[in-house]
Order: structure tokens, then sequence, then C-alpha cells
């Protein structure tokens, strides 16, 4: 009985792993639709507005009682909030009004290796073998998707200035991931979440307020009111709260690999959403990829 309960607890982070991806992938949805209804920075601005919104009802409590805490930990939340919320709340987006959903797919392959990178650079990670190996297959996985299973696709790429947005997301995903895990915090994990988020809409008002002034004004209706809801429950509450589980039970570099899983269902969400063509490469490269995660939970 106690052999089985340990299997099942063994088993249980490596099927998180894959489950909180469906969740995240849900940004996805978000990107190709809500943005054609509400304003980039406008959308990520009210979409953790929202989020803080939700939960500050059930953790404020314990908020108040550690007024001291948030004190001392004020840089550490507002940094997470900035990276986790409000670069990557608002970069894809930006990207996603001068570049390609291909461009986005490749350059957001970089934030496993740099997550990766940091944490054997500042916080002494052991890498393995297989871990290298695991990452790239995903890698492969992920092109093979990207490029519709034709190299000359990846060749004839041309970049924009969208990329450098994208890049940026990459980046902030990564220092958001790293020092999520090894930033230690005397809050409850739900209730520095909320923190977060409040920092994360802190960090998106300014840029808010001169995107309505000068860019593209907000049209609050129910179309807003749908996208903001869900892009605040699916892709922000479920799958942050997720990841930040997943990143205690496997580290910071392999929970980093979801980001593949998410490309994979992202492709998934556009063949039921959008209707678009199930074809060999998606299978390929969801093989690949889903190879590569095997690989990659490999300890020895």
């Amino acid at each position: 009985m106690k052999r089985s309960l340990q299997i099942k607890n063994n088993l249980a982070p490596y099927i998180l792993l894959f489950v909180q991806p469906i969740f995240m992938a849900t940004n996805t949805i978000v990107a190709r639709g809500g943005v054609e209804s509400v304003p980039p920075i406008s959308l990520a601005f009210w979409r953790w507005f929202t989020v803080f919104i939700i939960l500050f009802p059930f953790f404020y409590n314990e908020i108040l009682k550690r007024k001291k805490e948030l004190n001392k930990e004020f840089f550490k939340l507002f940094f997470l909030g900035s990276m986790g919320c409000g670069i990557c709340g608002a970069f894809p987006n930006l990207a996603g009004l001068t570049t390609t959903m291909a461009n986005i797919g490749i350059i957001y392959t970089s934030s496993p290796v740099i997550i990766i990178f940091l944490s054997i650079l500042f916080f002494n990670e052991k890498i393995n073998f297989f871990r290298i190996l695991g990452l790239l297959i995903c890698i492969a996985g992920v092109f093979t998707i990207i490029s519709k299973g034709n190299i000359n696709f990846l060749i004839k790429l041309n970049f924009t200035i969208g990329d450098l947005w994208v890049l940026g997301a990459a980046l902030g995903w990564a220092l958001y991931s790293i020092y999520l895990l090894n930033w230690k915090s005397k809050f409850s994990f739900m209730a520095r979440f909320t923190l977060i988020a409040m920092f994360g809409f802190i960090t998106l008002l300014p840029f808010f307020i001169l995107e309505n002034i000068y860019f593209a004004k907000t049209n609050y209706n129910q179309t807003f009111l749908f996208w903001v809801i869900f892009a605040a429950i699916s892709p922000s509450i479920i799958a942050f709260s997720l990841y930040t589980r997943l990143q205690k039970y496997l580290g910071a570099s392999l929970a980093g690999f979801s980001l593949y899983l998410f490309a994979v269902y992202g492709s998934i969400f556009g063949i039921i959403i959008f209707e678009e063509p199930l074809l060999n490469f998606h299978y390929l490269g969801g093989f690949l990829v889903f190879a590569g995660v095997y690989f990659a939970r490999k300890k020895v």
C-alpha cells in the first residue's frame, strides 16, 4: 500500500508537467482572439487587475497581517510582478502586431535554455545529460510544428521589431521562473501570487494610460468583459498557480520544459478553435516534444 502511494506521489509532479501547459496554452487563444477586440496593453492591464480583484478577498487577512514581510519583500514582489505579469503579459501581445506566430514560437523556445543557463550560473543547479538531450529534442519538435515540416520555411523567415518584444518576453519569463523558485517568501504561495498580480498591473498602469491616450482606446463592452475574465482565470490564476507547484516539485529548469508542451497544446487549440488543419508534422512535432520531456525527467 505504501509503495503504491509512493509511486503515485512520484508520478504526480510529472502528470502536472503535462497538465499545466494546457491552461498556459489558452494564452494563445487570448493572443489570437482577444487582441482583435481589446488593445494589447489594455488587455494585459485589465487581465492582471482582475486576477488581483478575484484573489484579494481570499488572502487580504494574511497580507494585512504580514505588512512587515511585505515591506521586506517589496522589491522581490515588484520584480516578479513586472517580469511575470508586466513584460510577459504585454510583450507577446505587442509582438503579435508586427510579427508572426511562427516567429513568436521559435523565439520563445529560448526561455527554457535561459532558465537552465541561469540555474547553473547563479544557483548551482545540476543539469544532467538526459536533460540537455531532452531540451534538444523538444526544440526539434517545436521547430517541426512551426516550420510545418519544411526546413525552407525557417530559412526564409523574416524577423521584425516584434521579434525583439518576444525575446524580451522570453527573458522575462526565464527571470520570473528562476527567482520565483529561489527567492523564499513568508507568504503562502497564493497570497504571494496575489501580490505579484498587484505589482503586475501597477507596472502596466502607466503604459495602459499612454496606449489609451495616444494609440488605441479601449471599448468597454461584453466582448471586452469576456476576454478579460477568460484571460484572468485560465492562463493566469490556474496556469500560474500550477506552474508554482510544478517548480516546487521539479525545479526551475525541468518546469521550464512546460513551454515546449505549451507549443504543442497551442497547435491543438488552433486546430480545434480556429479550424487549422491537422497534418503529419503536428504528429511528428508532438511526438518529439513528448519524447524530449520524457528524457528530461530521467535522473540517470
